[in-house]
């Protein structure tokens, strides 16, 4: 590798009757920060004999403001979707009770959604460019998982309050379904 500057970046070094072309830098700091914001809904179904949780509709309305690149934005939010799909109903690390050794050390034994587990995403957007850069644009990169967790959390809870469930921690597996499932049935 050449520790000598490219000739592109040395007009001297150009070649006869080449110019730089347009070039131009700026940096911007605003006072303020700007906020995206959005709204995730999805609904569930929920295998009473199981305790299979599967999300089998999900729609995204989200405000990053300018959207510079439509088809970008989209799979950011669809690829955090997925990831808080995962976070919410099968990543968990397991320890052994008795000996601390870690069970869910690789990926045959760590739960993470797959392409059956995903539902269609409907996304939409409702662009308010912002007012504090130059670009109106907001920050996309963790819309899709910050609004997907309290989205299937709270479709599972509303699927499971005519139990009289009214908490579930995550990850909601089957089995910990099962069990809320099985102990309500218990008591009523």
């Amino acid at each position: 590798m050449s520790t000598f500057p490219l000739p592109s970046f040395l007009p001297a070094r150009l070649s006869q009757g080449m110019d730089l072309g347009l070039s131009g830098a700026a940096i911007v700091a605003p006072d303020i920060a700007t906020f995206p914001n959005g709204c995730h809904i999805c609904e569930v179904e929920i295998d009473r004999d199981t305790g299979k949780a599967a999300v089998i509709a999900y729609w995204v309305v989200d405000d990053v403001g300018r959207m510079l690149n439509p088809m970008l934005v989209k799979g950011q939010i669809h690829g955090g979707v997925a990831q808080g799909l995962g976070q919410a109903l099968l990543e968990e690390i397991v320890y052994d009770r008795d000996e601390g050794q870690l069970l869910s050390g690789s990926f045959m034994d760590y739960g993470m959604p797959r392409a059956d587990d995903m539902p269609d995403i409907e996304a939409a957007a409702n662009e308010v460019p912002t007012t504090t850069n130059p670009l109106g644009v907001k920050g996309a990169g963790e819309a899709g998982t910050v609004g997907a967790l309290p989205a299937i959390m709270n479709a599972i809870a509303d699927a499971l309050a005519p139990l009289g469930i009214d908490h579930l921690d995550m990850p909601a597996t089957p089995e910990r379904v099962w069990r809320a499932i099985e102990a309500a049935e218990r008591k009523g």
